[in-house]
């Protein structure tokens, strides 16, 4: 598959932090890349994140300096809405089929919004987790990578209502597009299809989906962010009203042999900086948070002990057996166990710590199959060695992690793409 000058062809699954580092990395080490992400846009999870820890600086940031060196460089080929099908063959020389769906619009798309102004069918926000309603054809987010609209096939009305069609005024609406078959020959693949939240209407006595003001953390994340679904305000979802207590339920559902088994790692940290966005705006709330252990591992002690000294920040050390409904008030039912007082503690909001699973891989039919843990994910080494999963895909970790996960998985792929390094 490679080429005499040497340069390979390595495909990306996933167009999240770490699909987008090991793209820029593996075009920068004079690759070629074929990047595939199943969304309209590229970013993933942290493009949905308010802010990192431990430095709390917006990740959009750091997004946009990767996207910029992305779109800059020739050797890196996007293929967004589409999914992997199939990949065949061996290291160094993999055919694989990929699903192109549709988009509806072309790159005549300037994003001046007038076909969103004329679209007439509203659908669930998946970018804000279904807080708020966009039109069937939508930005998925201000900074968004492709800069175009998208149509949702499963609400537009098609060419029955075509009204977006005659608005747009540079023709970038095509609605008879159709699915599309495209096939890559490739040396090695990088499978980085990230995470998914796990399913909180699963767990029992936790509420999620029974009342509004119990969020998950990432929903806390939107609700946070200027780009969310209240533009940064936090405030109680049934009403739209301030909020003078939160409570923090932490290992929502996981290290549980009933849901997951398995600790994700960065939930602790996530919880504890989302502490810190309801004290930047209600300096007088009182917090309180309920964990079995708190992880913040090596530098991230220093995150935890700011946390611990301030005065309205209560860490509670006991697992939430459920949360009950009083009036307009939630209330937290649990054990504190190092004083084996039973707490009864009432708040306005709920944020539910639930832990991170692996994106669903099933779909990908792979010679020799996808080889997984017991939790789902992907394990480091695969039944074809030229298939290698990194990030979130392999295990629960942090985007720094990712990154450089990210990194590492390119440095093997590199490998694949020198003909008289392949060893069979």
């Amino acid at each position: 598959m490679s080429d005499p000058a040497g340069r390979g062809r390595v495909l990306v699954i996933g167009g999240g932090i770490t699909g987008i580092t090991a793209a820029i990395e593996a075009s920068e080490a004079g690759c070629e890349v074929v990047l595939v992400e199943k969304e309209a846009y590229l970013g993933g999870r942290v493009a949905r994140t308010n802010q990192y820890f431990p430095k709390m600086c917006p990740p959009l940031c750091g997004l946009e300096i990767n996207l910029r060196r992305f779109k800059t460089n020739p050797l890196i080929r996007t293929l967004t809405l589409a999914e992997v099908e199939a990949i065949d063959g061996a290291p160094g020389d993999y055919h694989v089929t990929i699903k192109q769906h549709p988009r509806g619009v072309t790159e005549k798309c300037t994003m001046c919004g007038a076909c969103v102004d004329a679209c007439p069918v509203e659908r669930p926000d998946a970018y804000n987790l279904g807080m708020t309603r966009t039109k069937a054809i939508y930005l998925p987010f201000e900074m968004a990578y492709p800069a175009r609209l998208a149509i949702d096939p499963d609400v537009c009305l098609g060419a029955e209502c075509g009204q977006c069609v005659p608005a747009c005024p540079f023709d970038a609406i095509d609605l008879a597009q159709k699915d599309e078959t495209v096939e890559e020959d490739v040396d090695a693949v990088i499978v980085a299809t990230g995470w998914e939240p796990y399913d909180a209407t699963s767990i029992e006595g936790l509420g999620f989906g029974t009342h509004p003001d119990i969020v998950t953390n990432v929903m806390m994340e939107r609700l946070a962010s200027r780009t969310g679904p209240t533009q940064g305000r936090i405030v109680r979802p049934s009403s739209g009203e301030p909020v003078q207590s939160v409570a923090f339920v932490q290992c929502a559902g996981s290290r549980d042999e009933n849901y997951l088994k398995h600790c994700s790692g960065v939930c602790c940290m996530g919880s504890l900086k989302q502490t810190r966005y309801v004290r930047e705006q209600y300096p007088d709330a009182d917090i309180h948070v309920f964990y079995i252990d708190l992880r913040t591992p090596g530098r991230l002690e220093d995150f935890l002990q700011a946390q611990q000294e301030d005065e309205k920040i209560h860490l509670i050390k006991g697992k939430v057996a459920r949360i009950d409904v009083d009036g307009d008030e939630l209330v937290v039912q649990a054990e504190d166990v190092l004083s084996g007082a039973r707490v009864s503690q009432a708040a306005d909001l709920v944020v539910l710590a639930t832990g991170i699973v692996p994106s669903d891989t099933t779909g990908i039919r792979v010679d020799g199959g996808l080889r997984t843990d017991e939790h789902g994910f992907l394990t480091r080494t695969q039944p074809s060695r030229g298939v290698l999963a990194a990030g979130c895909a392999a295990r629960p970790t942090d985007v720094a992690t990712c990154v450089r996960d990210a990194t590492g998985a390119v440095m093997n792929a590199l490998q694949f793409c020198t003909p008289e390094l392949v060893k069979e």
